[in-house]
């Protein structure tokens, strides 16, 4: 049972969230025409006045690029200005998960970009763990991640998402609380909606951009915070073998944080964490404003 604020942002201008409907004829329902974002918002530990959110510009910098390989421009700044007053107009009082979503609006039935009306809504939920912070079981799926090649994956394109809904319940019904995605040359490439690291004798391997994964914001997070911590790191094609023998596997994304992986398939890893936890914490510390290096990450959003 989901726990949706109460106000949305719908046909550019602000309804109640029962009242934000579309229909059933809609071009992006039929056709995965529409690209979405994912921001979390927490109340400010130290003032329950004003709410925090994670890397808010570069959330709307992506969405924007999105739109427009929908064929869409929308200014990153619109969105922003968007998001800033659905908080204000919501007054959240609770860890809050928040989608902005644009698409493809017409009501018609050809396969296209052009000629079309296109649309921004944003809507939010109440949000605790996406996953057991104790760490998640995952399997290799037998789906192979989607090429750049055949769909726009620097893009979070809805239609895409096909894939990780049929791992992730390949993967749930096996067993297991989440899938690991290869790409078509056999490479590690992500799980159903979070990007994949690896600990290796002291290194954090992540595969790089060429390996058909998603530009995430939170793991581009992950990269300068390890660098900063002096946690070496690299970028580069990871085998399936590798992750039977890591040290340590982690899961990131904006709904999922940093979630630490307990078992790959029948081999289980170590419980014993400390480049996970290390950046486990720091990114907490840094979401709930607490580390004064990376206050440009958050967007503090006064509620009074």
């Amino acid at each position: 049972m989901h726990n949706f604020l109460p106000i949305a942002y719908f046909e550019n201008q602000f309804v109640p969230f029962e009242q934000a409907n579309i229909s059933i004829a809609t071009h992006a329902l039929h056709y995965g025409t529409g690209a979405f974002g994912g921001l979390r918002g927490i109340p400010d530990p130290s003032n329950p006045q004003q709410i925090l959110l994670f890397r808010l510009d570069r959330h709307c910098k992506r969405l924007s690029a999105s739109a427009r390989l929908l064929h869409f421009e929308l200014p990153a700044d619109k969105i922003e200005s968007v998001i800033i007053d659905f908080v204000k107009k919501n007054q959240p009082d609770k860890s809050f998960y928040l989608r902005p979503f644009v698409y493809t609006s017409d009501l018609g039935i050809s396969p296209r970009l052009h000629n079309l009306e296109k649309n921004f809504f944003v809507y939010g939920l109440e949000l605790g763990d996406y996953l057991s912070p104790d760490g998640a079981s995952c399997r290799i799926s037998s789906w192979y991640r989607q090429e750049d090649r055949s769909l726009p994956l620097r893009g979070k394109i809805s239609g895409a998402y096909i894939t990780s809904s049929l791992a992730k319940t390949e993967a749930v019904e096996s067993g297991f609380d989440e899938a690991i995605l290869m790409n078509s040359q056999g490479k590690v490439s992500e799980a159903t909606g979070m990007n994949v690291f690896v600990v290796r004798n002291g290194k954090l391997l992540a595969p790089g951009f060429e390996q058909d994964i998603l530009e995430g914001i939170t793991r581009d997070s992950i990269l300068t915070m390890a660098r900063d911590l002096g946690i070496p790191v690299v970028e580069r094609p990871i085998d399936k073998s590798e992750l039977f023998i890591a040290d340590e596997i982690f899961l990131s994304g904006t709904a999922a944080k940093i979630t630490p992986v307990k078992r790959i398939e029948n081999f289980e890893l170590k419980r014993d964490r400390p480049i996970t936890m290390k950046l486990k914490d720091k990114l907490a510390a840094i979401t709930e404003n607490r580390d004064p290096d990376y206050k440009h990450w958050v967007t503090a959003i006064p509620l009074a």
